[in-house]
C-alpha cells in the first residue's frame, strides 16, 4: 500500500436470528431516554412497540418519531431533533430501512454539535463534540447505513441530496436481526437487494479500496450473489435472508471505508429531483455504469465475474470482466428491476433535468472515485442511457 488506510465501524454490531432483543441492555449502558426515529410500516408491523418493550424490561425511558415517510430531509431531522430536546433525550435508536437510520445520524450529531445538517456537508463544519449514543437496527437488507459514517439528507429549499462524511455519524451500536427482515415485500427484497451488491462492488472497484475493504467486499458479493434470488422468492427463508442481512451488513462496512463511485454519484440526483427510494435508483443504475467502466477495471470486475461462474476456471480477465457485467444485467432482470422510464419518470421532465443532475452528481465527490471517471458530457450521456436501458436484449423492463 502506498499510504495507510482506515478502517472504521460501529464500536460494538450485534447479528444474527433474535439479535434485536440487545437493544435494552446496550440502550441502558448508554442512556436513560432514547428517541426512537421510525416510520408508520414499521410501528404497524410491531417492530416499534416491541423495541420500546425491550427498553422498558431494561429501565430506559423511550419517546417515538415516526415522521420518517420517504428519503430523509432536512425538515424531518429539525422536527425530530426538537423533539429529542423538548423530551430531554440522551440517545437515539433508529428502527427501520436506510431513510430512519440516517435521519437518526444527523439527530445525535446535531443534539451535541448544533447548527444546520447541511453545514457539515464537505467537512466544511466538523463534529467536534462527540454524538449522543445511536443504536441502528435495519428492518431491511441493503442500505448498510447501520455500520457507516455517511448520512445522505435532502436539502428541501433546493432538491439536492446531501451526503455527509464524518466519523461523528458512525452509530456507536449495530444490531443487525435477519428476522426484522421477513416482512420486506419482493419489490423492497429486490431494490435493497441490489442496492447492497452496488455497495460491495463501488466498494471493491474505488480508488479508494484497500485490503480491509476488499475482504469484506468480497464476502458481501458472495453472500448477495448466492442468496439473493432466493430470498426475493421465498421470502419466509430465514437462511436466505441471513445471509442477505449479513452481506448488507459487510457492504456497508466496504463502502464506508472505501467510499462509493459512480453509480451513488448518479443515484442521488435521480433521487432528490424525481423521489426515486435509494435503493431502486442505485439498481437501476448499475449494469450501466459497469458497463461505462467496463475497460478501466477488467481485472478487478473479472474477480466479480468469476463470483456469478466460480467453476468456470477457463475464463480470461477479459470474458470474466463480461460476465460480471452480463450477470448483473440478468440479475436485474430476474429481480424486476424497472429503468427509469419503467419506473414512470416522465421523459420531458427527465431530459431537461439532466444537466442539473450531472453536476450535482459530480459536485458529491463520488465519480471521482470510479475507474473510469466521467466528463459532464458523458455523464449526461449516461444518464439517456439508463432512462431507456434495458437489462434483456429480449425484454424490455417496465
Amino acid at each position: 500500500m502506498e499510504k495507510p488506510a482506515v478502517f472504521r465501524v460501529p464500536e460494538a454490531i450485534f447479528y444474527g436470528r433474535g439479535s434485536s432483543e440487545k437493544v435494552g441492555a446496550e440502550a441502558a449502558a448508554r442512556g436513560k431516554n432514547a428517541l426512537i426515529i421510525s416510520d408508520k410500516i414499521m410501528d404497524q408491523l410491531g417492530y416499534v412497540s416491541e423495541c420500546r418493550t425491550y427498553l422498558q424490561e431494561a429501565g430506559v425511558k423511550s419517546e417515538i418519531y415516526l415522521g420518517v415517510a420517504s428519503e430523509p430531509t432536512d425538515e424531518y431531522v429539525a422536527e425530530a431533533l426538537e423533539l429529542f430536546q423538548k423530551q430531554q433525550c440522551d440517545l437515539v435508536i433508529s428502527v427501520g430501512g436506510g431513510s430512519c437510520i440516517d435521519t437518526a445520524k444527523a439527530i445525535a450529531v446535531l443534539a451535541t454539535n448544533g447548527g444546520y445538517i447541511g453545514e457539515y456537508m464537505g467537512g466544511k463544519k466538523p463534529a467536534k463534540n462527540a454524538p449522543v449514543p445511536h443504536i441502528a437496527i435495519p428492518t431491511t437488507a441493503g442500505t448498510g447505513s447501520e455500520a457507516t459514517d455517511v448520512t445522505v439528507i435532502t436539502n428541501s429549499s433546493n432538491d439536492v441530496k446531501m451526503m455527509i462524511k464524518q466519523p461523528a455519524f458512525m452509530p456507536s451500536v449495530a444490531i443487525v436481526d435477519p428476522l426484522l427482515t421477513l416482512s420486506s415485500p419482493k419489490n423492497v427484497t429486490s431494490a435493497t437487494g441490489v442496492d447492497a451488491l452496488s455497495h460491495a462492488v463501488e466498494a471493491y472497484l474505488s480508488k479508494k479500496a484497500h485490503p480491509m475493504t476488499d475482504t469484506m467486499a468480497i464476502s458481501a458479493m458472495k453472500l448477495i450473489v448466492e442468496n439473493i434470488l432466493t430470498a426475493y422468492n421465498e421470502g419466509d427463508n430465514v437462511d436466505a435472508r441471513e445471509a442477505m442481512s449479513l452481506g448488507s451488513l459487510q457492504a456497508g462496512m466496504a463502502f464506508s471505508n472505501a467510499s462509493v463511485c459512480l453509480v451513488h454519484g448518479m443515484s442521488r440526483p435521480i433521487g432528490a429531483l424525481f423521489h426515486v427510494p435509494h435503493g431502486i435508483s442505485n439498481a437501476m443504475l448499475l449494469p450501466a455504469v459497469l458497463e461505462f467502466s467496463q475497460e478501466a477495471c477488467v481485472d478487478r470486475l473479472a474477480d466479480i465475474g468469476r463470483i456469478f461462474q466460480p467453476d468456470n476456471e477457463s475464463l480470461t480477465n477479459e470474458e470474466a470482466a463480461e460476465v460480471a457485467v452480463q450477470s448483473v444485467k440478468e440479475l436485474c432482470r430476474k429481480l424486476n428491476i424497472p429503468n427509469l422510464r419503467g419506473w414512470g419518470i416522465d421523459g420531458e421532465a427527465f431530459t431537461n433535468a439532466v444537466g442539473k443532475m450531472a453536476d450535482d452528481a459530480i459536485d458529491s465527490g463520488s465519480p471521482g472515485n470510479n475507474p473510469r471517471v466521467p466528463a459532464k458530457s458523458e455523464l449526461e450521456e449516461l444518464y439517456h442511457v439508463c432512462y431507456d436501458y434495458q437489462f434483456s436484449s429480449e425484454t424490455e423492463k417496465v
